[in-house]
């Protein structure tokens, strides 16, 4: 089975992730940013095939309070638009933990195929 281990700066919340333009609702220009860098990190990456696992280590820039749920959003399309896996429907176990501000806001990414 196949894995992969990436280290990715911390993703915006997903209050922010999406703006209202009129009727449409359009990915921020926060959430192209962060897109764009997470892409450009795992370029040439080939997609995971099956049924994923994913583990998210979370450490914030700062002790402010933060619903853990709210980053998955960004980091979830974020992944699959960087081909990590065909569509973030993939992940049927799904593990997340908020860790302490350490002084070097990121995401540590574990996600691999399972039965």
């Amino acid at each position: 089975m196949r894995s992969l281990d990436a280290i990715l700066p911390f993703p915006p919340s997903v209050n922010s992730y999406y703006r209202h333009v009129g009727f449409k609702v359009l990915i921020s220009r926060d959430g192209r940013k962060y897109r764009k860098m997470v892409v450009s990190r795992l370029a040439g990456t080939r997609p995971l095939e099956g049924r994923l696992s994913l583990t998210a280590l979370l450490y914030p820039k700062d002790r402010r309070r933060r619903d853990a749920d709210n980053t998955l959003k960004c980091l979830l399309d974020s992944l699959a638009h960087a081909g990590t896996m065909h569509d973030d429907s993939q992940i049927k176990v799904l593990h997340v933990e908020m860790r302490e501000p350490d002084g070097d806001a990121r995401v540590e990414v574990h996600l691999e195929e399972i039965e």
